[in-house]
């Protein structure tokens, strides 16, 4: 029963063939194709825009440099000011901060966390780069 099924579509698709004749591609196919492959490669490209432009990288730039040499220059110091009447053993001289100093942390503990400090800091430029590969072309 197999060969005679094999036999009928074997049959078949000789009569599909020759009813049909070989279509054959127009002579720019090649280049009308590659055209509609760029034109959807462009338009489908995404535009790398940073998230703080140079410009604001400029303005903070100065800011800061403004900041750190007005803390240099500017200040002046004083022997008495209303800073130093304040009294800060409030904040080391009360029961939480006892009760924290006698906490003490292991060395195995100590070092699966700067074990996974470590691996978190390998990780993230890794995935990043990752990442970003995938939006290239």
């Amino acid at each position: 029963m197999k060969e005679n099924a094999d036999k009928y579509l074997d049959h078949l698709a000789k009569k599909v063939f020759d009813k049909d004749s070989i279509e054959s591609p127009s002579f720019d196919f090649t280049n009308t194709v590659m055209s509609q492959v760029n034109a959807l490669k462009e338009s489908k490209l995404t535009a790398y825009t940073p998230l703080i432009s140079k410009t604001s990288w400029i303005f903070i730039s100065i800011g800061f440099i403004a900041l750190i040499t007005y803390l240099y220059f500017g200040i002046e110091t004083e022997s008495s000011s209303w800073f130093s009447a304040i009294d800060f053993s409030v904040l080391t001289n009360n029961k939480v901060t006892n009760a924290i100093s006698g906490f003490a942390i292991s060395k195995t503990f100590m070092y699966a966390i700067v074990f996974f400090g470590l691996m978190l800091f390998v990780q993230i430029p890794l995935l990043k780069h990752n990442y970003n590969k995938q939006f290239e072309v």
